[in-house]
């Protein structure tokens, strides 16, 4: 899915309606899929790619807006989904059309703001993805998208508060909002990821 590649493009990637902010700076191969970036996205947030995603972009060829992810046969009379693994980045993304929502969970609805903020040459024999900079920690799986995120960062930040054992178990005795390392983060083959979904399940 990756192929060779001598340009880099950086986005930033930016949660919306959380506070604190949570966002993240990431460099891919020019030549990745829209299935490739999405993992990118993934790895680098800290997501742990769980449920479905889809980018909502406009195509600069048609002007019009397109939804890129995963196509549900199950839902013919929804709105067309073109299937990410199939659909070049360098399509869509220039300093002309930079910006793109990016969706994750449909049912917490954690929405991101996706910016194209720059192209550049390779460096030597790097690797890519990079993550070059970011704010904040993920929040936790399927803990009912900003509006539960705000609550259970209210509880924790509470020992009064009834929930807050409970919850601290939950998210595995402690959690840290502020916590991120840009150098931690780790990037997989999105094809490995790709095999896992459509193969192996």
């Amino acid at each position: 899915m990756v192929r060779k590649f001598d340009k880099v493009f950086q986005f930033r990637v930016e949660l919306k309606d959380v506070t604190p902010p949570i966002w993240r700076r990431i460099q891919v191969p020019s030549t990745c899929s829209f299935w490739d970036l999405h993992v990118a996205i993934q790895d680098a947030m800290g997501w742990l790619d769980y449920h479905l995603h889809a980018f909502r972009i406009v195509n600069p060829a048609t002007g019009t807006s397109e939804t890129i992810g995963i196509p549900d046969e199950d839902f013919p009379n929804e709105i067309p989904t073109l299937p990410g693994w199939e659909v070049s980045i360098v399509d869509y993304f220039s300093p002309e059309n930079s910006g793109s929502d990016y969706e994750y969970d449909f049912g917490d609805g954690w929405v991101h703001e996706v910016i194209w903020e720059a192209i550049s040459p390779r460096e030597g024999t790097g690797r890519y993805p990079r993550c070059l900079d970011g704010v904040g920690a993920c929040p936790p799986e399927d803990c009912g998208g900003p509006p539960g995120y705000a609550d259970l960062l209210r509880v924790l930040s509470d020992p009064t508060d009834d929930e807050h054992e409970s919850m601290l178990t939950w998210v595995g005795g402690s959690f840290d909002p502020a916590r991120f390392d840009p150098n931690k983060v780790k990037f997989e083959d999105p094809r490995k990821r790709w095999r896992v979904a459509f193969l192996e399940a």
